[in-house]
């Protein structure tokens, strides 16, 4: 690779820094998509070693990349996306990647539709992951930054996707309790 693609690169991936989410901090600002993937991708790195028979570097590479479309579309939340919006991001960034160096252009075509189809243990592990991001984002949010579903849906989301892992559904449990306890301190502020 010539150090101009790999700049035009960084430059498209730097977008996401500059990419807000739904989401907030605990300091009051909008969370960029950057930074749900740094956290993302780390929280991969910690959760891989309960899955011993997964391969950990593929399953880093996923929280990596997995949000980059949102480079081309911006962030849009899962209960508001459409399958339009599906297709435009998917399609928009289908045509960058097919730009990039072959070596890279392979391995991140595989890896998106690995994600996709969510057969492997890879890519299921990353979907649970990044549904239960989202949600401990959420908690640790001031509760004034939620919109009303939220209440429900932050009980819920990706439950679903966890249920397949015995961990990983103790772990969905442990931050629905968090989300449970968030709740309850607002309308029972002085417990």
């Amino acid at each position: 690779m010539q150090p101009k693609e790999l700049l035009e690169i960084l430059h498209v991936a730097e977008r996401l820094k500059n990419t807000y989410r739904h989401n907030w901090t605990s300091e009051g600002r909008r969370e960029s998509v950057a930074e749900h993937s740094w956290r993302l991708t780390l929280f991969a790195y910690f959760v891989c070693g309960e899955f011993p028979e997964a391969d950990g570097n593929k399953l880093i590479k996923m929280c990596l990349i997995h949000d980059l479309g949102e480079a081309f579309t911006g962030d849009i939340p899962s209960f508001e996306k459409t399958k339009a919006d599906e297709e435009t991001e998917k399609r928009r960034l289908t045509e960058w990647v097919e730009s990039l160096p072959e070596r890279y252009r392979g391995e991140m075509l595989a890896l998106y539709r690995e994600m996709e189809a969510r057969e492997t243990l890879e890519a299921k592990i990353f979907k649970a992951l990044d549904n239960m991001e989202a949600v401990i984002q959420h908690n640790e949010a001031d509760l004034s930054t939620w919109i009303p579903m939220e209440y429900e849906l932050n009980l819920t989301y990706g439950a679903d996707k966890a249920a397949f892992s015995p961990f990983l559904s103790a772990l969905r449990e442990e931050v629905k309790r968090d989300t449970e306890k968030k709740i309850e301190e607002q309308v029972c502020p002085t417990k």
